[in-house]
């Protein structure tokens, strides 16, 4: 028998996430971004869904741009980081690939190059993100440049909030955006998750959603629930041993869990070599057999420890949701101090992975 750990993907609760992004922004094109190998779900599997229903697809590697195409996805397909080198400019051409553009290297490469295939390019200002491109008083010379290549076919002009996702908000970028390219007569795309689902004013002519997809919430506010998104993927083991321990004796490396009563633990088929997270602290929360309960001391490699004290009917074999269907995975991030996407992104290659 196989050790019982694998990673169930509901394709359905991804097609379902997806009609949320359309109800929200109904009059935007969508840019389903599946960078990192689908959040970690898998770029195949989440693009067969996508294949016919949105009108762009967002990735991050060239290669897995290339893998759309032969996909047979027709659409727009942009890379996020635009290129690095002149050499990957046929390449995009011939595979009628759209680019972000963020630099000045790159703006450099574009005008002195030559293609038998003109491209789409996504414009970038940093509005206040200060990670990737233009600064307001860069922006207007860079998309003047632009216009000048004889390889631009079209430009979108794009930015990416920075606060859309907490108290702040997005008025400081958004107003900033809008005072430069105002005027300008180019479709746009600004909005990611949180702002699709909380400021429709942004959503523009493209809106690019990431973890909703995945059903997993943006807001720590707001429960995926409450925003009417699924969980794609759960994360399954077993209870694979149990321990009877007394008060006062501890369980895992350190010692970090001392029992305050008489206690049954269980051991899970789980660990951080899976992408589990070994900074997960005792209290993170688990079901067992659908019931709640918690994780005690530290996350051993390919183990570790739950409650079962007050489930009696818990034995080697129960079934363990680590996250997804019933265990929102937003409350697990949380508990061990992450995000959503770092959980679903760090799971291990070797976790079998089972479509549902």
């Amino acid at each position: 028998m196989s050790r019982p750990l694998q990673a169930r993907i509901n394709l359905s609760a991804f097609d379902r996430n997806l009609h949320v992004v359309r109800r929200c922004a109904p009059e935007s094109k969508i840019m389903a971004v599946i960078k990192a190998n689908g959040y970690g779900h898998g770029l195949k599997r989440v693009a067969q869904v996508l294949i016919g229903n949105v009108d762009g697809i967002a990735v991050l590697a060239l290669e897995d741009a290339i893998c759309l195409r032969e996909m047979g996805f027709r659409k727009s397909i942009l890379l996020l980081e635009g290129f690095f080198s002149a050499d990957e400019l046929p390449i995009i051409a011939d595979h009628h690939l759209s680019i972000v553009v963020h630099n000045q290297i790159q703006l450099e490469i574009l005008s002195q190059a030559w293609l038998p295939k003109k491209i789409d390019v996504f414009l970038k200002m940093n509005s206040g993100m200060n990670r990737l491109g233009f600064k307001a008083d860069a922006f207007h010379e860079a998309l003047s440049i632009l216009k000048s290549c004889a390889v631009i076919h079209n430009i979108t002009l794009m930015t990416h909030f920075a606060t859309a996702d907490d108290e702040k908000g997005i008025s400081v970028q958004f107003l900033s955006f809008n005072s430069v390219v105002q005027g300008l007569h180019h479709m746009r795309c600004l909005a990611n998750s949180a702002a699709i689902l909380r400021y429709p004013d942004s959503h523009g002519d493209w809106v690019r959603p990431g973890i909703m997809l995945y059903g997993s919430s943006p807001f720590i506010d707001k429960s995926a629930e409450e925003l009417g998104l699924q969980p794609v993927m759960t994360l399954i083991s077993q209870i694979i041993a149990v321990q009877s321990i007394q008060k006062g004796e501890s369980v895992g490396y350190g010692a970090t869990f001392v029992a305050d009563r008489d206690m049954r633990v269980g051991i899970v088929a789980c660990g951080y070599a899976d992408g589990y997270p070994r900074h997960a602290p005792t209290g993170t929360p688990v079901l067992v057999l659908g019931k709640r309960t918690r994780t005690l001391g530290r996350v051993s490699m390919d183990m570790l420890h739950v409650d079962l004290t007050d489930i009696a009917q818990a034995q080697v074999g129960s079934e363990v949701t680590l996250w997804g269907d019933g265990m929102s995975i937003d409350e697990v991030a949380r508990a061990a101090g992450t995000i959503s996407y770092e959980l679903l992104c760090a799971l291990a290659p070797r976790v079998p992975v089972v479509e549902i």
